[in-house]
Formats: C-alpha cells, sequence, structure tokens
C-alpha cells in the first residue's frame, strides 16, 4: 500500500458523501494504490450509517468507529493505528481542507522531504480564533525550533516510519513536526487552500488553542 488518507468525523454527515467523492476522485488519478481511513469519533447524527454503507460499497474505504466523542487527537491515532500505506496523509472531514491538494504534499514528499504540513496563509475562521492561534504557533515554532507557520492544521503528509516512532495522545497530534525533527526528520511547509465552513458545525472551540498553549 502506498498511501493511507486518514480523515477523523464528528458528526459531518453532510459533508462525508462529497468528501469521499472528491478523495476518491483525486486518489484515482495516481497510479499507486490507496486506501481511505475514515475514524467516526463518537458521533450521534448519521455519519456511521453512511460510513457504513460507504465501506460496504468500496473496499478500499476502512471505517473505524470509537465508542464515544475521544477528540481530534485520538480519532487521528486510531486512524494511524490502522494505516498500512507507505505514506500517510491526515485532514479534516469538513471540506475546509481541499482533497485536490493532496498532489502538491506527495510532490514535496518526493523531494526528500519526511514530514510536510500546510500552512493555511488566508484562514477564514475569524480574528477571535486566528490571532491566539497565532500566538500559539509563534510559541511553538520558538521551543521547538521548528520554523513552520501553522502547527495547528491537521493536513498533513507523513512517511509511514516517521509516525512509528512517535506517541501522540491529547493533543500531541500538533506537535508532530516538532517531535519528528528531534528525530532528525525533513519537515517542510507548502500554502493550501482555507474554506469556511458551508455544512455543519465546526465542533472545536476557542478554549483548545488555550490548551494546546
Amino acid at each position: 500500500m502506498n498511501y493511507s488518507i486518514v480523515v477523523p468525523f464528528h458528526n459531518e454527515e453532510d459533508n462525508l458523501p462529497e468528501l469521499y467523492r472528491r478523495l476518491t476522485r483525486v486518489m484515482e488519478n495516481f497510479e499507486d494504490d490507496y486506501e481511505l481511513i475514515f475514524v467516526d469519533d463518537g458521533s450521534n447524527d448519521q455519519t456511521h450509517q453512511i460510513l457504513r454503507e460507504i465501506c460496504q460499497l468500496d473496499p478500499r474505504v476502512i471505517g473505524v468507529r470509537l465508542r464515544r466523542n475521544f477528540g481530534q487527537t485520538a480519532a487521528l491515532a486510531a486512524g494511524f493505528d490502522q494505516a498500512a500505506g507507505n505514506i500517510v496523509i491526515a485532514m479534516d472531514g469538513d471540506l475546509q481542507h481541499h482533497p485536490e491538494d493532496i498532489p502538491r504534499f506527495s510532490e514535496k514528499l518526493n523531494e526528500g522531504f519526511d514530514v510536510v504540513s500546510g500552512w493555511r496563509q488566508n484562514r477564514q475562521d475569524g480574528f477571535l480564533r486566528t490571532f491566539p492561534s497565532r500566538i500559539a504557533n509563534q510559541l511553538m515554532a520558538l521551543a521547538s525550533g521548528v520554523a513552520i507557520h501553522d502547527f495547528g492544521t491537521t493536513f498533513k503528509a507523513y512517511r509511514r516510519e516517521v509516525l512509528e516512532r512517535i506517541p501522540i495522545y491529547g493533543q500531541m497530534h500538533r506537535f508532530i513536526p516538532a517531535m519528528a525533527s528531534v528525530e532528525g526528520a525533513l519537515i517542510a511547509e507548502i500554502p493550501i487552500e482555507d474554506k469556511p465552513r458551508l455544512l455543519g458545525q465546526s465542533h472545536y472551540g476557542i478554549s483548545r488553542t488555550f490548551r494546546v498553549m
């Protein structure tokens, strides 16, 4: 297996079908094998039912269901545990991350990097969320010595061997580039699209930023 795409979902019944269609369209343009690992993080809407139907139709989709809402890091860790690909790409399930950006992550990895992080240059979240996030990112860059602008985005690509050496818990998925750098990994950053959420509601408030800080 060459590519594993890991996506956590929490109450994303409106976005799951469209994201699946777009991911499939993008990944079928690759000549390499791929799998989609969709993690239902304790949803209480129709997300699980829709995911089960997709899994029945497409054997390339692996569905993981957590018993309750454990949070984004736990959902990602569950997906990473299932991933068989040499390259693991993580992204959000709310369609604010564009599957069409995936080939650019792959191209950057092919240049010899071990981790490629997305950079939301023009965030659409509003001042009350972007300003604290900017401060947190600056603190993380200073503390870690890893000069990237956006630790917070889930949209990142990893070589499998990097993830295997890093424990993930709490809010730690944001710090994977920093921990990978300690292991000698080469880190790169690419600009990505950041669009406002069109369907559903965000499940993560400003309190998350302070926990990260």
